[in-house]
């Protein structure tokens, strides 16, 4: 057997050693596992890993209007199964929305920023 073959095979062990590790996780830590994520890109997109977030070189107000707009759908659509967990992630959320208006040269109009048509309007 080649080398190639043998890296092949043992990626796909690991593939699907991955996917039973997944079955195993609950639902509700893999939706707070993705909204982690997303909230982790979006604050990085609006510059909030820096102490001067207008001057941060991962600004992308176009990037964290997408993927916060995509973290509200989540939270919105599986906010009964994260339990204890939805509060803080709401939260985060709303600090995120609220980040991007302040970070918009021309903030939105109340209920028309990233992921307020599933929030509602984020002042």
């Amino acid at each position: 057997m080649s080398e190639a073959t043998t890296n092949q095979d043992s990626g796909l062990i690991e593939g699907e050693a991955t996917v039973r590790e997944l079955a195993e996780i609950p639902a509700v830590e893999v939706i707070s596992r993705a909204a982690v994520m997303l909230m982790s890109s979006a604050a990085e997109k609006l510059g909030l890993g820096e102490a001067d977030p207008s001057s941060s070189p991962h600004l992308d107000l176009d990037e964290a209007r997408r993927v916060i707009t995509a973290l509200a759908g989540l939270v919105t659509a599986s906010v009964e199964y994260l339990g204890p967990h939805a509060g803080p992630i709401r939260d985060g959320l709303q600090s995120l929305q609220r980040a991007f208006r302040e970070a918009s040269a021309h903030p939105d109009a109340p209920g028309q920023g990233p992921g307020e048509k599933y929030t509602g309007p984020v002042y």
